[in-house]
């Protein structure tokens, strides 16, 4: 009996051990979310890995103006007062395309399809790069609607400082 228990506590132990070595599955995984400044040429980096993230062109602000420009929001969303992002997953092709978009976290069925329609209007896109070679890479990009896409900016005013003098 003690034998069969000490057996289990170690087959129990050495199970995250084991699993934790098991690549992860390809189908059902999360997408990977790229942040430029992360990249970096690895030596022995897995053939999709890339060196360099795709960039929008113009960078995130041309990203959401572009959102402010084509998005029709939706009047039964607008009717709710719905207001959020819809996180849509895509590939950026080797050419710059965007093709592919699925709804990775919906907003209302309304602001989805919206959503869907506008991501592959996105052209234009530098690909990821792969040791000097495009490569087509799996994003996420959160679609806002509503007042989720408005950005306020500050502006710093500089004041003088009262100096007074003794």
């Amino acid at each position: 009996m003690t034998n069969t228990i000490l057996l289990f506590v170690l087959l129990l132990a050495a199970a995250p051990v084991a699993m934790a070595q098991q690549p992860a599955p390809a189908m059902g995984q999360q997408p990977i979310v790229l942040r430029p400044g992360n990249m970096q040429v690895q030596a022995n980096s897995p053939a999709n890995r890339p060196d360099r993230a795709p960039v929008y062109p113009g960078g995130e602000q041309a990203l959401g103006l572009f959102f402010l420009q084509h998005i029709n929001y939706p009047e039964a969303a607008r009717a709710k007062q719905v207001s959020g992002t819809v996180l849509v997953t895509a590939t950026v092709n080797a050419d710059g395309t965007v093709s592919n978009p699925v709804v990775a976290q919906s907003l209302s069925p309304e602001c989805d399809a919206e959503a869907l329609r506008v991501v592959p209007l996105l052209t234009g896109w530098q690909p990821a790069m792969r040791r000097g070679r495009p490569l087509p890479v799996l994003i996420q990009l959160p679609v806002p609607f509503g007042g989720a896409g408005e950005m306020t900016v500050e502006q710093n005013r500089r004041q003088p400082l009262n100096k007074q003098k003794r």
